[in-house]
């Protein structure tokens, strides 16, 4: 089989060093890559580098093999262009159609999807000129993944930093197997609620659950590959963040709930992948919890914790908002989901079977989604990413 051709775009700023760890990513998943530097770019990682890594020669000047037409030819032939790092001035030059180099001309030729990875100071993400100069990209249907915040060059501190190359690939790879979806939730604010919350009983103790939040990564990773701004809520979760993905972090059940709820105010969809714990203790213990010889513990009292999933679903924050819930079951699998979504009104409800060895931890997941309107679509088991596009499918068809 052909292997899928991509075009690794590199502009002029120092994360240029880490689109190698992307490179190798790419290269070894059986991608064909070829990289297109700009001059910039070549003085933070040498032409070598790059051709040693893809195995292809790099081009580099629309003056280089001229009748291959190179400025033409190279775009017309990708299956996805991204470009890590874009900087401001690269953004600036692809949102406004200037063609001064052969990687904007492989910009202008290509036909295929597009991804922007930004890496750039805090002042020059956040200037007007740039945040116009995104909105216009994505309005074309590109995936200009967020910037990551962390240290940024020198001692500067803040958003603009390069996102994770792994996560970046993953972006990547899902923009590929994407296919006619393309960017279809490009415009939307979606909210994704992920992993599970702890209910603490002492300093050292608390209640929790298994969920890793690797449903809700997927769920976070696959919108924004669609297009869409994503806020994640994560509560304990194990997996790195997505690339180009606001994560809020919570540890209770109420913390979880607040942030939910602010971020799902101005939210088209708002996805509760998360294990909220339905119960909490009734008392906090200031100080650890003795184990005296001889004596039984105290039993531990519990109240309700609120039932998220209800409230966003009786109180939607704005007209045609869709509401998803997920429902672990051990038994009665279907029949518990009908009647769970019946109680708490949302749109559609993901139902699984859950347990000490199925669906928590794993990178794989099987799954039924039930609608409101009576509507039944089974998901095999498959990775949850799988489950993930058939979520957003049908996200998608009811925000139309």
């Amino acid at each position: 089989m052909d292997k899928p051709k991509v075009v690794l775009g590199v502009s002029g700023g120092i994360a240029a060093y880490k689109a190698c760890e992307l490179l190798r990513r790419l290269t070894e998943s059986g991608h064909d890559v070829r990289v297109v530097p700009t001059a910039a770019a070549l003085n933070f990682v040498g032409e070598a580098t790059w051709s040693a890594l893809s195995g292809n020669p790099v081009a580099t000047d629309v003056w280089e093999s001229v009748h291959e037409v190179p400025h033409v030819r190279i775009g017309q032939a990708a299956e996805l262009v991204v470009v890590a790092p874009a900087t401001a001035d690269l953004l600036a030059k692809a949102a406004h159609g200037l063609a001064d180099d052969l990687l904007t001309n492989t910009l202008l030729t290509a036909r295929c999807p597009v991804v922007f990875a930004p890496a750039m100071h805090t002042e020059m993400w956040e200037h007007p000129a740039t945040r116009e100069n995104v909105a216009t990209l994505r309005r074309r249907g590109a995936v200009v993944i967020e910037p990551a915040v962390g240290r940024l060059t020198g001692v500067d501190t803040g958003k603009g930093r390069f996102p994770e190359p792994t996560e970046i690939f993953e972006i990547c790879r899902r923009v590929l197997a994407g296919g006619a979806r393309g960017t279809d939730l490009a415009g939307r604010h979606v909210v994704v609620s992920a992993g599970g919350t702890r209910e603490p009983l002492d300093p050292v103790r608390y209640l929790g659950n298994r969920s890793s939040g690797k449903q809700g990564y997927a769920l976070a990773r696959t919108a924004a590959a669609r297009g869409a701004r994503v806020t994640l809520v994560a509560a304990n979760t194990d997996p790195v963040d997505p690339a180009g993905v606001n994560v809020v972090r919570v540890g209770t059940a109420v913390e979880l709930r607040e942030a939910v709820l602010a971020a799902a105010a101005d939210a088209d969809a708002v996805v509760m992948a998360a294990a909220v714990a339905d119960f909490r203790p009734a008392h906090y213990a200031t100080g650890k919890i003795k184990k005296r010889d001889g004596v039984e513990p105290d039993p531990v009292a519990l109240v309700r914790n609120p039932d998220i999933l209800a409230e966003l679903s009786a109180e939607r924050a704005r007209p045609g908002q869709v509401v998803v819930g997920f429902a672990a079951e051990t038994d009665d699998v279907l029949a518990n989901g009908r009647a769970k979504l019946a109680r708490k009104g949302c749109d559609l409800l993901v139902v699984n079977e859950v347990g000490e060895r199925k669906t928590f931890g794993s990178e794989e997941n099987e799954a039924v989604v039930l609608g409101a309107d009576g509507s039944e679509t089974p998901v095999p088991h498959g990775p949850k990413d799988a489950l993930a596009d058939v979520v957003w499918d049908l996200v998608g068809a009811r925000l139309g």
